[in-house]
């Protein structure tokens, strides 16, 4: 091992064991809160990739935040949804969509049929963990039945279903959410042939349950999200510089490729591909085009605007970030002010944006507002924002789609939510006079959350152009 090698795994253990011990002091307690480090809410520069733990060391901060989810955040939730108790059944290889965000890690998988059952006893006694399965899980789940016969084990829930009496049995089944609708039709089938009539009949949709449940974060999970984000970010300032780009050589494949392979070094999943486009003078972009751009094996170019899309997951917890660059003419040694022109109204589009945070206020609400609030101020904008979290789009109140500036039905028409994360996404345009009037696209998406009273970012936002030089 080199000594470069090992200062970065002293340092990434040093980082490690300070993580841990913050989360075990969050979850037991601690006055530490969601509160934002000011130096996260504008413009900051993360230049330098953040520590990140080595895969071996991830599991047991996993489980504290799963496990502080459950304790603080899981009863609240049931009972605002009405729910007595939540039944997730799944099997291997067809996953319910909340299986991995319940359970102890390392899980890659239902084994067999695996059967959770949340069974909310009242605010004095709380909400029991329980598990009807073949093989046990850790102390975060109580085992109610363990066996090795299918036919038994259906058996097993039906008792413990009789046995605790709930009056509603929320299930993931629905028509509309398909993150709440991971209970297949042929288990939907066995569980109704295993109950009695009368325990069938409180069968219901568990989906408010579910979508409050992917939606919400917890304090403990904010404590490790802005490092998240700032990996993300750090990561795009990587490739947009002259590390990575030489002008008239680099595709912008290749950008996208550099981003792809250094998260993959850093054992960190990518939720999508990495996309790098390209606009110049002379390139005009549809009125209508988020997309507006180049891409591919296009060569960049001394003038040229670029623009990356990026999600990355860790911790179980998911980024979307886009951020701009400029590549410097051999004559320049800033960027022109009409771009720095367009990324201010960019900033000023979030900011119209995220003021009509409110909370009840629905996300089609919200659209309305900031469309409204952009034409008196003569901002071209497109609002498509969208909830992120465990997934990178989340579940939750949706905000705009890059096809549809209009009313977005149910997911548009979920309220706003204290505690929950969203990708603060769109874009502006304007047309440049040093590019014969061409339009130049800013599209921008920043990781934020709102705490009921206001928004703040993850890690920062973008205010100032990336450069190559």
């Amino acid at each position: 091992m080199t000594r470069r090698s090992s200062f970065r795994l002293a340092m990434t253990r040093t980082w490690g064991v300070k993580l841990l011990l913050l989360l075990a002091t969050v979850a037991h307690g601690s006055a530490l809160g969601a509160e934002p480090n000011a130096a996260f809410e504008q413009g900051r520069v993360i230049d330098s990739v953040p520590a990140v733990l080595p895969p071996s060391e991830r599991p047991a901060v996993i489980n504290r935040l799963v496990e502080d989810r459950l304790d603080r955040l899981l009863p609240k939730l049931m009972r605002e949804a009405g729910i007595d108790m939540w039944l997730v059944i799944n099997r291997e290889y067809a996953e319910d969509p909340v299986y991995f965000t319940l359970v102890p890690h390392p899980t890659y998988a239902a084994r067999r049929t695996t059967m959770l059952v949340f069974h909310d006893r009242g605010e004095d006694e709380g909400v029991d963990r329980l598990t009807v399965n073949r093989y046990p899980f850790s102390s975060m789940y109580e085992s109610a039945w363990q066996g090795g016969d299918l036919d038994e084990q259906w058996q097993g829930l039906a008792e413990l279903i009789a046995e605790r009496d709930p009056r509603r049995i929320g299930i993931n089944v629905s028509d509309t959410w398909p993150v709440a609708d991971g209970l297949t039709a042929s288990l939907h089938g066995r569980l109704r042939e295993a109950l009695p009539p009368e325990l069938g009949e409180r069968l219901v949709s568990a989906e408010d349950l579910v979508v409050r449940w992917m939606e919400s974060r917890s304090e403990a999970e904010l404590q490790v999200y802005p490092h998240i984000v700032s990996i993300a970010r750090a990561v795009i300032h990587e490739a947009f510089s002259e590390k990575v780009i030489t002008p008239g050589a680099t595709t912008a494949d290749e950008v996208a490729w550099y981003i792809a392979e250094r998260f993959a070094g850093l054992d960190l999943p990518i939720w999508f591909m990495p996309y790098v486009n390209i606009q110049r003078a002379g390139f005009e972009c549809g009125r209508d085009d988020p997309f507006c751009g180049v891409s591919g094996d296009e060569v960049i170019l001394p003038g040229d605007v670029l623009h990356t899309d990026v999600g990355v997951c860790y911790l179980l917890l998911c980024t979307d970030t886009q951020e701009m660059g400029y590549v410097l003419r051999p004559d320049e040694d800033d960027v022109p002010d009409e771009l720095k022109q367009v990324l201010a109204e960019g900033n000023r589009w979030q900011d119209i944006l995220t003021d009509n945070f409110e909370t009840g206020r629905t996300g089609n609400e919200v659209l309305a507002e900031t469309l409204a609030g952009c034409d008196r101020e003569s901002i071209v904008c497109s609002t498509y924002t969208h909830p992120i979290g465990f997934n990178g789009h989340g579940a939750g109140a949706t905000i705009g789609m890059w096809d549809n500036q209009g009313p977005t039905p149910v997911r548009g028409d979920w309220p706003l939510h204290p505690m929950t994360a969203h990708s603060i996404e769109g874009n502006v345009r304007r047309a440049l006079d040093s590019w014969d009037g061409n339009h130049l696209v800013v599209k921008l998406e920043q990781d934020a959350v709102f705490d009921g009273e206001r928004v703040w970012y993850l890690a920062g936002r973008q205010t100032q152009w990336r450069v190559v030089r």
